[in-house]
């Protein structure tokens, strides 16, 4: 008798093959029958037509903290991720000596937005090296499978004291040679890889740089040999190479990119946007990749599917408004009798008068008056929006101040309206250059930052988009098929990380599964929930059209609403198939 059937659905397998019509059975947590099954089961879903894919697998994610207290990983869990793997871009929370705590705390907050007081009230600890770190977490159950990799500033730290978290301090050979055999054992523990940040935008919540950011070479590449020593294991990494203007750096730093290809040969993938300041410059690093590729390397670049930005509202970290004396005294009240007051004539006056005075700097000029780049969030967000539906072009058409407008969408709903504002990926307006990325054989779906970002954005929902934007409502330029899109966010970042078992929907396979329907699955706007630890909000965006999201056999997740069940575990090292 099989545990589970999946009956009637249209199986879109995660290859990149043509779907087809066919029922899967599950047993034993593994996919046991695929086609016309027969013979009894004890629990049979009816897809009813719907799409049956395998789970997202979501290689780029900042769960270090959550998960050491939050079994359910939303958004991650309604948006159809069963595999996650954290520890990105060189942060995270292991090893960590005790005195250590509040420092990468505050690295967190101040790199990934995470509210430092919920990390503080929300982790218990219990570790010091790596493999306690994972022996931690294998005590633990979520609703999707974990993997995590090495953070270069945690272990940077650990080893060089004080030291590590100055980017002007070079490590001595001891120094990288120790860790080196941290990252070694780690490895060997069960870490999926090394990650590291060299970008001058990662800083911790008091502003200092992140110490990795000028780690020479003898550093990354000696520490980065402990995976060839170990036989296994992925390098990821974030680097200003896509957005610098300074020539130098850039040659500096895609010689480094070049020297982890070739030498360390391991599977690498770094970060690439697009920059309003080098809106080409993506363009340089994938010809690059494919030069590497053809020298023997193993490298991609994780690119999103969507404009990276934030949404801005009256409780974002994100607030136009804020420059405003008379709204900072009237953000002191609750959001309902802040909007009452808002509403008065004689505030809005004070505070539209005191905003326009304000003269930012460059760097938050777009995020006080960047009305052509701001555009109110509907239910189901557009993140490929039209300059006609901008903030600046409802003043033109209105004949109005573009703050009036502003100010007039923040207080909407009850102060809960949303703006959103696209930053990288959008320089002409549009995601045309995004689908060449896509469309490009070395390109991950990646970036999409779940469990960061708490009060600035909400990108873990980036699978859902990858679907419901580029397979069915893309109204001109490119678009893909639906199974192109499922098999670049399964079987291909699966594999890259060195899952073979999941992300295909195969006999023997991990049964992890989506049933949703093609016309109606969306992401919905975010909202500002107030479920962290220590009272800490954040945005959680809902989905639309996920009947159901299976586990290791085991739903976890029906119409879009959790079940309550926890099947996931830490996932040590690559997993093959039997």
């Amino acid at each position: 008798m099989h545990d589970l059937v999946v009956r009637n659905g249209v199986i879109v397998d995660g290859t990149g093959a043509d779907r087809f019509a066919g029922d899967v059975a599950i047993t034993g947590g593994v996919i046991t029958d695929i086609g016309d099954v027969v013979g009894q089961s004890r629990q049979e879903i009816d897809a009813d037509g719907r799409m049956v894919s395998p789970g997202w697998v979501d290689i780029h994610t900042h769960y270090d903290g959550q998960a050491t207290w939050d079994p359910d990983l939303a958004p991650s869990s309604v948006h159809g991720v069963t595999t996650v793997v954290m520890g990105n871009c060189g942060v995270g929370f292991a090893p960590a000596e005790p005195h250590r705590h509040d420092w990468l705390i505050s690295l967190l907050e101040g790199v990934e937005d995470i509210p430092g007081t919920a990390l503080a009230e929300g982790m218990g600890w219990g570790w010091e090296s790596f493999p306690e770190y994972l022996n931690v977490l294998d005590g633990l159950q979520w609703t999707v499978d974990i993997g995590t990799q090495v953070p270069h500033a945690a272990l940077r730290t650990f080893v060089m004291g004080e030291d590590g978290a100055d980017n002007t301090v070079a490590a001595t050979a001891q120094q990288i040679a120790r860790m080196s055999h941290l990252c070694e054992q780690a490895i060997r523990a069960g870490a999926l890889g090394f990650t590291t940040s060299r970008t001058w935008v990662h800083r911790s919540s008091d502003g200092q740089q992140i110490g990795t950011l000028r780690a020479d070479a003898a550093e990354v590449l000696g520490i980065a040999a402990a995976l060839q020593r170990a036989g296994t294991g992925v390098v990821q990494l974030i680097s200003d190479a896509y957005q610098a203007t300074d020539e130098t750096l850039v040659a500096n730093e895609m010689a480094l990119l070049e020297a982890i290809a070739l030498l360390v040969r391991r599977p690498l993938s770094f970060t690439v946007q697009q920059s309003d300041e080098t809106p080409d410059r993506w363009r340089d690093l994938l010809a690059a990749i494919e030069r590497w590729r053809r020298a023997g390397a193993d490298v991609s670049a994780q690119t999103a599917v969507r404009p990276l930005g934030v949404v801005a509202g009256l409780a974002s970290t994100v607030n136009p408004l804020r420059c405003s004396a008379t709204y900072r005294e009237v953000a002191k009240l609750s959001l309902a009798e802040r909007v009452e007051r808002m509403g008065r004539a004689e505030v809005k006056r004070k505070i539209l008068d005191e905003h326009g005075a304000y003269v930012p700097n460059s760097f938050s000029a777009s995020t006080h008056s960047g009305y052509e780049r701001m555009f109110p969030m509907a239910e189901f967000p557009n993140y490929e929006p039209t300059p006609d539906q901008s903030l600046a072009a409802i003043a033109e058409r209105e004949g109005r101040a573009g703050n009036e407008v502003l100010y007039d969408t923040l207080i909407g709903e009850g102060g809960t309206r949303l703006i959103y504002l696209p930053f990288m990926n959008y320089a002409a307006g549009t995601l045309d250059d995004v689908a060449e990325m896509i469309a490009s054989p070395v390109t991950l779906s990646g970036l999409s930052d779940a469990g960061a970002h708490c009060n600035t954005l909400s990108d873990g929902t980036m699978p859902t988009t990858a679907i419901s934007h580029w397979t069915r409502d893309r109204t001109h330029g490119a678009t893909f098929s639906l199974e192109h899109m499922v098999h670049r966010q399964t079987q291909a970042t699966a594999a890259h990380v060195g899952f073979t078992d999941r992300g295909v929907i195969g006999v023997g396979c991990v049964a992890d599964l989506n049933v949703f329907d093609h016309d109606t699955i969306n992401a919905c706007a975010p909202e500002l929930v107030q479920d962290l630890p220590a009272g800490g909000t954040r945005l959680l965006q809902r989905s639309v059209g996920y009947g159901a999201t299976i586990k290791s056999g085991t739903v976890t997740a029906i119409d879009g609403e959790l079940t309550g069940n926890h099947p996931g575990r830490l996932v040590r090292g690559p997993q093959h198939l039997d």
